[in-house]
């Protein structure tokens, strides 16, 4: 409080303080708190992320290159790694434009069953992989529904590759879809509407206007759908067979390994497994920095 020339009371100016002085003081914590929370993130990753895959490779090089090497490609193993990349090649294609239909079906238009559409999408992320594989086995088993039908004429689907692919594609579809709709419910429908407008055809809107609003969350989904459709093992287990040499993938192939206590063979297995899981965390690092990237420029 001061007083002016005539003496009427004045209030003093509050000290100013700055927003970057404000903001810093409320992000600012005890030193204790920040140790004891850098220090429990990082103890976890190392009990559960680093020394489990150390094992991993420690024990596919046990016995030396050689029987690395050897066990990697053994006739049974690379059986395992084939179909495991074919499954993979086939289910994610087919994920990629089925998420790219549901996508702009749920985002861009509104219809009758649009919620139940979107709980189907779900429906994966709640049912057991084990329990899917055997719908599959009481679907087109040889006592299933389609089964008689099936082997008058001599089509097999359980116990053989197309079973496999099916288990894999069912566990795997809504990866793309969930990474799309909501970059195409943020989009909206404007510009579309104004490319339509201006005479551009429907794939000219999609090619022009559309995809490259998208284009890295469909990275992205493809990408934990690839890494997905190679890691399943229940629904898969259950419509295999285990047949080694034919229907048996990589973590089918590296579970029977272990049972039979070869131990380096199964670790080699895993630790290819792994390098794949490995490339895939890389690709998906690139992707978020790519978009990053390209936000900050269109920001610019």
């Amino acid at each position: 409080m001061m007083w002016d020339d005539v003496g009427t009371a004045q209030a003093l100016p509050a000290p100013s303080i700055s927003k970057s002085a404000a903001r810093r003081g409320a992000r600012e914590e005890p030193v204790l708190v920040r140790a004891g929370l850098i220090f429990i993130a990082l103890g976890f990753l190392l009990l559960f992320l680093f020394v489990p895959l150390a094992s991993v490779f420690a024990g596919a090089l046990r016995k030396g290159w050689e029987a690395y090497f050897a066990a990697i490609v053994e006739p049974d193993a690379w059986s395992a790694i084939k179909l495991t990349l074919l499954a993979a090649g086939i289910a994610v294609p087919l994920n990629l434009v089925f998420g790219l239909a549901a996508a702009w079906a749920i985002a861009k238009f509104e219809f009758r069953g649009k919620s139940l559409l979107i709980t189907l999408i779900d429906l994966p992320f709640s049912v057991s992989p084990v329990i899917a594989g055997l719908i599959y086995v009481l679907v087109f088993g040889l006592q299933g529904w389609f089964g008689p039908c099936l082997y008058v004429h001599d089509i097999r689907i359980i116990f053989a590759v197309p079973g496999i692919v099916l288990a894999t594609i069912f566990v795997t579809f809504p990866f793309v879809a969930r990474e799309l709709i909501p970059l195409m419910q943020a989009q909206g429908t404007d510009e579309e509407e104004a490319a339509i407008v201006l005479g551009a055809n429907g794939w000219q809107t999609f090619w022009r206007v559309t995809l490259p609003d998208i284009k890295w969350g469909l990275f992205y989904g493809v990408i934990l759908c690839n890494a997905r459709a190679m890691g399943e093992f229940g629904a898969v287990s259950v419509v295999s067979g285990h047949v080694r040499g034919l229907t048996n993938t990589m973590p089918l192939d590296i579970e029977i390994l272990y049972n039979e206590y070869n131990f380096t063979a199964a670790f080699a297995v895993a630790s290819l497994l792994a390098m794949l899981a490995l490339v895939t965390l890389a690709l998906k690092t690139l992707v978020e920095w790519l978009a990053r990237n390209q936000i900050r420029r269109d920001l610019a």
